[in-house]
C-alpha cells in the first residue's frame, strides 16, 4: 500500500550539446518538469514531463502540463492510498487526454511502487532483459556533419540509426547516406511531413532497404497510413498516431503499420505502454521505445520498459553524454558497445543529483 503524502514539481532547463533539428524545427535547450512523489514513510519516486515548450509534437506544452498537474492531477493525488500504480486510473479517468501530465505521475508512482517492493522497475513491469540495445537519432544537418555524427555513433557501438527527413531533404539525403553506409541499420522519421500525394516519393525510399519509415503522414491519422502501407515495401512505423491502447488496437486491425514506436509520455505512462506491449506481442507487431530529448529520469523509465520481451528493435535510448554536459542522475546512463545495462537496484536504479538539480532548477512547487 502506498499513501501519497507529498509531491514536488522541479522545473529545470538543460542546454543541448548541439542543436537538434526535425521537420518541425530546431531545439537548442530543453525545459522539463521533474516530478517527485513521496509516501508517508518518506520514500520518493520520480517521473518527468517530456512535453516541449511549444506544441509541435503534441498539443501539450510544459506550461499546459504544469497547469494540469497544479490545478487538477496533483490535488487529486495527495492523500490517496494506492495498492498498485493501476489504481491511478480512478484519478485519471475524469480528465481527458493530457497524457504527458498523467505519465509524469504514473512513472513516479511506478518508481515508488518498485522501491516499496524492493524490486527494480524492470522487474516490477515484467522485464526479462539484463541489457537493452541502444539506437541513436541524427537530426537534419549538412550531409558532411551528419556522416561525421554517424561515424562517431558507429564507434560507440549504437545498433540502429534514425535520420530525420522532410520534403526537400529526403531521397537524395538518404541516397548519400546509403552510399557511405550500404549495410547500416537505418530508418527515417518524417514527423508527419508528407501526405498521400507524396506516394511516388515515399515509394522511391523502398530502394534503400530501410528498417522502417516513421510517421510519414498526419499525426492523428490511421486510415491514410493503411493505404500507404499497402503501397510500400518499407514497413510503416506509427508514432504520434498512437496515444493509447485503443489507437494501437485500431491501427493493428486496419493494417496501418508493421511497427509501433512507444513513447511513455505520449501514451500516458508505463501502465498504458505495457498494455500496448502486450497487445503487440499477441499481434506480432514489432516495437521499440522512442525518446523525447529527456533527462536521465525518463531515460531510466525507458530502459526499464525496453527490457520487456517484445521490444525487439533498438530504441532511442542513448547515453546521457549524447545530449547533456551533465545529467540529473547518478550514475549517468552509459552505452557499452551498443548496450545499456538494465539496473537491478530498487526502482529506476539511478539517484537524482540534488546538488546539480538545484543548479538547473528554475522553480519548485510542493504539494502536501
Amino acid at each position: 500500500m502506498i499513501e501519497i503524502h507529498k509531491a514536488t514539481i522541479h522545473a529545470i532547463e538543460l542546454n543541448l550539446l548541439s542543436p537538434f533539428s526535425t521537420s518541425y524545427g530546431t531545439v537548442t535547450n530543453r525545459e522539463l518538469l521533474l516530478l517527485e512523489v513521496e509516501d508517508i514513510s518518506g520514500e520518493a519516486g520520480w517521473g518527468e514531463v517530456v512535453a516541449f515548450s511549444t506544441p509541435w509534437y503534441t498539443e501539450e506544452t510544459i506550461q499546459t502540463c504544469f497547469h494540469m498537474l497544479n490545478d487538477f492531477l496533483l490535488p487529486a493525488l495527495i492523500g490517496k492510498r494506492l495498492t498498485t500504480p493501476l489504481d491511478l486510473q480512478e484519478i485519471f479517468n475524469p480528465i481527458k487526454r493530457n497524457h504527458m501530465s498523467k505519465a509524469a505521475i504514473d512513472c513516479a508512482v511506478w518508481d515508488l511502487f518498485a522501491k516499496k517492493n524492493n524490486k527494480s522497475l524492470s522487474q516490477a513491469l515484467g522485464g526479462t532483459k539484463e541489457a537493452v540495445e541502444a539506437g541513436v537519432v541524427v537530426g537534419l544537418d549538412d550531409i558532411h556533419k551528419m556522416v561525421h555524427k554517424i561515424d562517431e555513433h558507429l564507434k560507440a557501438g549504437y545498433k540502429r540509426f534514425k535520420v530525420k527527413i522532410k520534403p526537400g531533404a529526403d531521397y537524395n539525403l538518404i541516397k548519400q547516406i546509403r552510399n557511405h553506409y550500404p549495410k547500416l541499420p537505418l530508418m527515417v522519421d518524417a514527423n508527419s511531413a508528407y501526405s498521400l500525394n507524396d506516394l511516388n516519393l515515399l515509394q522511391k525510399l523502398d530502394e534503400f532497404d530501410l528498417m522502417m519509415i516513421e510517421q510519414p503522414l498526419d499525426s492523428s491519422d490511421i486510415i491514410d497510413h493503411r493505404h500507404l502501407q499497402q503501397q510500400l515495401r518499407t514497413p510503416v512505423c506509427l508514432d504520434e498516431s498512437i496515444v493509447s491502447y485503443d489507437d494501437a488496437r485500431k491501427a493493428i486491425e486496419l493494417g496501418s503499420c508493421q511497427v509501433i514506436n512507444v513513447k511513455v509520455g505520449r501514451v500516458g505512462g508505463l501502465t498504458e505502454a505495457k498494455r500496448i506491449h502486450d497487445l503487440c506481442q499477441k499481434s506480432n507487431v514489432r516495437l521499440w521505445v522512442g525518446g523525447m530529448l529527456e533527462s536521465g529520469i525518463s531515460r531510466a523509465h525507458n530502459i526499464a520498459l525496453a527490457s520487456l520481451e517484445n521490444f525487439t528493435i533498438p530504441g532511442d535510448i542513448s547515453a546521457s553524454s549524447r545530449y547533456w554536459n551533465k545529467d540529473v542522475i547518478l550514475p549517468e546512463v552509459e552505452v557499452d558497445d551498443g548496450l545499456i545495462h538494465v539496473p537491478k537496484e530498487p526502482g529506476i536504479g539511478y539517484r537524482v543529483d540534488r546538488i546539480f538539480l538545484n543548479k538547473v532548477s528554475t522553480y519548485q512547487k510542493t504539494y502536501a
